[in-house]
């Protein structure tokens, strides 16, 4: 058996043809997106567990403006969008109540 996806069938309309390309560029771009939208959120939770409070803070101002941008553009949903800065937001008082009291 052949692994991976069947092979699509070029359309014969120019508007189809036209589409397809379109559809190749913007998968690229969203995957770009999604991709740095994670690294930003990964980050951001590493400086966190590594206790870093000033890395951690650069890293969340940075992280806010990514998932603002992505969810702006529909890529993920506004609602993830705002439970993840909520949640690393949490993660991030946290931390720096602790650094406080130590």
């Amino acid at each position: 058996m052949a692994a991976g996806k069947p092979k699509k069938k070029n359309p014969r309309l120019a508007s189809g043809r036209k589409r397809a390309r379109q559809n190749v560029k913007l998968n690229a771009a969203n995957t770009s997106l999604r991709s740095k939208y994670r690294t930003a959120v990964k980050n951001v939770e590493k400086a966190v567990q590594a206790g870093d409070e000033g890395k951690a803070k650069s890293a969340f101002a940075l992280m806010q403006s990514v998932v603002d941008t992505v969810a702006d553009k529909g890529i993920f949903h506004k609602n993830k969008a705002a439970r993840d800065k909520s949640r690393l937001s949490v993660k991030l008082k946290t931390l720096t109540q602790a650094q406080a009291a130590a």
